[in-house]
This record gives structure tokens, C-alpha cells and sequence, in this order.
């Protein structure tokens, strides 16, 4: 098993990449603390865990404050004994123009999904470096890469989480810690489901946004959590500091949509 002996937290592992993330790391052998806000939803993770005979707890963290980032480190490495994987995944989103944008809607957001990851390195890393390294793993996006309609507050989030992640690889390279980005593109998980509710018509909004996906389907959680798992694991031993994109090949093409292929003879 590819975390055989190791001790992971993972956040936002109440569903979606969070989620199948964590059942990954625990099904190869990890001991994994299941970080987030959504306690039911947190516990079955758990459960789901526990239920395929891996070692698992449910901490309830608010990742936007301090005190509860802090303590969910520390009640980790009380139950375990240390922390070797950090998966700062939690994140959420916002549909709205920048001038629709509150400061309180923007100051969450960036709490969420960036100064989540200040608080969980903050508190981690000097376990990490006394048991002689570690790994640090940040939830980006392709939007960390380029725009995307109505979400400046989100996308601005996450560009910011993966430069933040190339300064980390540096700052802690010395102390054996490896920190990597992993950049989803469109995943089918809860948060998506509600972004394209909010669409008029969203059965046209699945369309058209399948239909720029070279792959020809969303990607699923479970395709972001294999890639995940590479990236916690040995088998990625000499990386650190990348942004690893997982998007179908969407951002490989300034320009594609499916329409426009050939139709192919049978």
C-alpha cells in the first residue's frame, strides 16, 4: 500500500474530492483525519471509511479560523502521534460580478480557500520538520491558470493558492517537506451540481461545458483523488512546487468544442 504507516488530514472531506480523497488515502493504508464544516456528511466519510477496515476520525473544522485549524492538527497528531500528509482541499465558490461582490462574501471566500491554507502550514509544518519531513498538498484549479465568467473572487483565489504553493516548496524544501498544487478541471462534485443550478437552463450549461472537455465528460472525484494520491506518496518523491492539472485536457486548447470534430464513418 502506498501510505502504509502514514498519518493524513485532509479538509473539506465531507464530500466530493475531499471525500473520495480521503477514502483513497485510508484504503492504501493511511490513518486519516477527516476535516469539515458539514459534520453528518463529515461522519459519513467515516463511516465509509471504518466500514472498508481503515482508521479514520471526523474533527469538525471551520477552516476560516484559527483556532479550529489549530486544533484539528493538534487532535491529529494526539490521536496518531504526528502528521505526515496535510491535503488542504476545503474550498467553495461564488457566482457574482465583481461589483455584486460584498467585502464580507470576498473576506470569506479568500478565508476559505486561502488563508485556510496560512492556518493548516502554519500549525503542521513544525511537526513535519521534527519528524524529519512531509508532504503539503493545496487545491487549486484551472482557474488558476486562466479566467473564468462571473468568479473573480474565486479565480483570484486560486491563482493566488498556486503561487503560494511554489513559495512553500522553496521556503521548505531544506526540511524534506514537498508542497504541490493539484489543479481540477470540471468535476462533477456537489460544489459544480450547485454552481450550474444557479444557470438558467442547466441542462444546457452540462452541454456546453462537456462539450469543451477533449475527454468528452466531467471528470469525477475519484479521478482527482488517484492524482492526489500520487502526489501524497513516494511515488512523487522528487516533486515539489508544481501545479499538476487533471482537467481532461481542457486547457489544453485555446479553442475546441465537440461540435466542431468531424463526424467519423462508421
Amino acid at each position: 500500500m502506498k501510505l502504509e504507516g502514514k498519518v493524513a488530514v485532509v479538509t473539506g472531506a465531507a464530500r466530493g474530492i475531499g471525500r473520495a480523497s480521503a477514502i483513497l488515502f485510508a484504503k492504501e493504508g493511511a490513518k486519516v483525519t477527516v476535516a469539515d464544516i458539514r459534520a453528518e456528511l463529515g461522519r459519513e466519510t467515516v463511516r465509509l471509511i471504518q466500514s472498508a477496515a481503515g482508521e479514520s476520525q471526523f474533527v469538525p473544522t471551520d477552516v476560516a479560523s484559527e483556532d479550529q485549524v489549530k486544533r484539528m492538527v493538534e487532535q491529529t497528531i494526539s490521536r496518531w502521534g504526528g502528521i505526515d500528509i496535510l491535503f488542504n482541499n476545503a474550498g467553495i465558490t461564488l457566482v457574482k460580478f465583481l461589483e455584486e461582490t460584498s467585502e464580507s462574501e470576498w473576506d470569506h471566500l479568500m478565508s476559505v480557500n486561502l488563508k485556510s491554507i496560512f492556518f493548516g502550514v502554519k500549525y503542521s509544518a513544525e511537526y513535519m520538520r521534527q519528524q524529519g519531513g512531509g508532504v503539503i498538498l493545496n487545491t487549486g484549479s484551472v482557474s488558476s491558470f486562466v479566467g473564468q465568467l462571473r468568479t473573480p473572487a474565486y479565480v483570484a483565489s486560486k491563482g493566488a493558492v498556486m503561487l503560494l504553493t511554489k513559495s512553500l516548496a522553496v521556503d521548505y524544501g531544506a526540511d524534506n517537506i514537498r508542497v504541490n498544487c493539484i489543479c481540477p478541471g470540471i468535476t462533477d462534485t456537489p460544489m459544480l451540481r450547485e454552481h450550474i443550478e444557479s444557470a438558467g437552463d442547466p441542462a444546457a450549461v452540462i452541454r456546453e461545458r462537456t462539450s469543451r472537455v477533449p475527454v468528452g465528460r466531467f471528470l469525477t472525484p475519484e479521478d482527482i483523488a488517484r492524482a492526489a494520491l500520487y502526489l501524497v506518496s513516494d511515488d512523487s518523491e522528487g516533486v515539489t512546487g508544481i501545479a499538476h492539472v487533471v482537467d481532461g485536457g481542457y486547457l489544453s486548447a485555446a479553442e475546441y468544442s465537440s461540435s466542431w470534430l468531424p463526424r467519423r464513418s462508421e
